[in-house]
């Protein structure tokens, strides 16, 4: 995926991010090691699998704090600042996928075995049994995912920002964790069937959930960084809500009729698992529903019977209908960045308009 702005000419963000989240991560490696710590191999085996990410969250916030600092002048905090706050937000984002990963009991991840599926390969090919196996490799998911929101904490906590700035910075992020994990919470209770998942709950979780965190949290974080004003920051909050639920329906879209070689995940796990999108919910009020219902959430679910498990959600309108949905959130963003009273920044508004073109149509 390809952000493009109008800002000046400046380091490549993607090699920035990708050189602080490598020195991050060998500095966690170096201490466990000096230690003599056992962590020390998780550590490396962590590192490894968060090479090679689309770093789109940190982008976002890198993308945007440039174009306000085109926009309004020189910001209170320099942009190396900038970097290592954006690079800690992808120590955040791997935090939720290492706990969303052992929740769906998923190994696969960018099309290659996540940090679960490694160590479970490896303590298989050591013998043990399969269930403890699991539930050691699993273990190692849970605590790497606590480490890593540690790590985030401290990269937020460390960095020398002036006191409002930092007050304001961990106040967010203390609001995107929670609401993330409450989104968490909806998704498992849904597939759990401890809650009805009816279309408007699946879009408040999946807002919860994904949304807030995706793009709302670097595009806040961007304009508290940056010293926006408060109705700046707002209003780019809220354009990064609606294109933040366009990218998890996109998501929902690409894990259920997308190709796997593309999007990197496994290509029946939502369907085996019960997964609750808006795909299905909009299939639950369809005529249709009895023939999909048969074989959704089956832990059994054969590639050929998710395929036409796919076939009947496609005939049903249920994709349509979601795509719909993803015209509706991209349509509400885009009359926010033309409002005359949102008060942003021409620089700001050509990068976010740049951004809501590059999340248009993707397929990974």
């Amino acid at each position: 995926m390809t952000i493009t702005t109008d800002t000046p000419v400046r380091p490549s963000p993607t090699a920035e991010l990708e050189a602080e989240l490598a020195r991050l991560m060998a500095a966690r490696t170096f201490d466990a090691v000096a230690s003599g710590s056992p962590l020390a191999e998780l550590w490396e085996t962590a590192a490894d699998c968060v090479r090679g990410g689309k770093l789109l969250r940190p982008r976002i916030l890198l993308g945007a704090f440039d174009a306000l600092a085109d926009g309004i002048g020189t910001p209170p905090v320099p942009r190396r600042s900038a970097v290592r706050i954006a690079a800690g937000i992808e120590l955040l984002h791997f935090a939720f996928l290492l706990h969303d990963d052992v929740l769906d009991g998923d190994l696969i991840r960018r099309g290659r075995p996540n940090l679960i599926g490694r160590i479970l390969a490896e303590r298989q090919a050591a013998a043990g049994g399969a269930v403890r196996a699991r539930h050691w490799a699993e273990a190692n998911g849970i605590l790497m995912g606590d480490l890593m929101l540690s790590a985030a904490h401290q990269v937020f906590a460390a960095e020398p920002l002036p006191d409002p700035v930092r007050r304001s910075l961990l106040a967010l992020v203390d609001r995107t964790v929670s609401d993330s994990m409450l989104g968490e919470l909806l998704d498992v209770a849904f597939s759990d069937r401890v809650r009805e998942a009816d279309l408007p709950a699946v879009l408040t979780m999946s807002r919860l959930k994904t949304a807030t965190y995706t793009v709302e949290f670097p595009l806040r974080a961007a304009a508290i960084l940056a010293g926006a004003d408060a109705p700046v920051e707002d209003a780019i909050g809220r354009i990064g809500g609606h294109l933040g639920l366009a990218f998890q329906l996109q998501d929902d879209l690409l894990s259920t009729f997308g190709h796997p070689q593309e999007h990197g995940k496994d290509a029946v796990s939502d369907l085996r698992e019960g997964k609750e999108t808006a795909i299905i919910a909009s299939a639950r009020a369809m005529n249709a529903w009895p023939q999909i219902s048969d074989g959704f959430g089956d832990p059994q679910l054969s590639p050929e019977r998710a395929d036409a498990l796919r076939r009947r959600l496609r005939d049903c309108g249920a994709e349509t209908a979601v795509r719909a949905l993803i015209g509706d959130e991209m349509h509400a963003a885009r009359e926010l960045m033309a409002a005359p009273s949102s008060g942003i920044p021409a620089p700001l508004a050509g990068f976010l308009d740049g951004l809501a073109a590059s999340l248009e149509g993707r397929r990974s």
